[in-house]
């Protein structure tokens, strides 16, 4: 069952950019960086933990799909975050499973060491 809140279920098609029978692939709304991708499965699911293997199959394939056209659009990109959110205390705002796919580029931040583990002050300088 879709909530009637739940912008994932109705995103408008022409924000789509690629598809396939599990799942869809389209622009962040409020992208981190140039190029900044979401993949979500078609079926109204919260968590990336409940997802059937047959949709993280799919996600996985547009997640890869992206990247190289990503990659081919943009020679300047160097590398990539892939994260989700899980659950309010991760930060997820929309309760639809979403991947996010983040482009990075050589000397975007000052030290992008650590990466994810930014998430929380501190945890990335190791």
């Amino acid at each position: 069952m879709q909530p009637v809140d739940c912008p994932f279920c109705k995103l408008p098609l022409e924000r789509v950019i690629d598809q396939n029978q599990q799942a869809l692939a389209f622009q962040d709304g409020f992208p981190v960086s140039e190029g900044h991708l979401l993949v979500i499965p078609r079926r109204h699911v919260e968590s990336w933990f409940d997802l059937e293997p047959i949709e993280l199959q799919a996600c996985h394939e547009l997640i890869l799909k992206g990247k190289r056209v990503i990659e081919m659009k943009d020679p300047e990109v160097t590398g990539f975050n892939l994260g989700v959110n899980d659950g309010r205390s991760a930060g997820q705002t929309v309760f639809h499973c979403h991947m996010h796919l983040i482009p990075r580029r050589e000397g975007d931040v000052e030290n992008p060491r650590g990466g994810i583990r930014n998430i929380i002050p501190g945890k990335g300088d190791y």
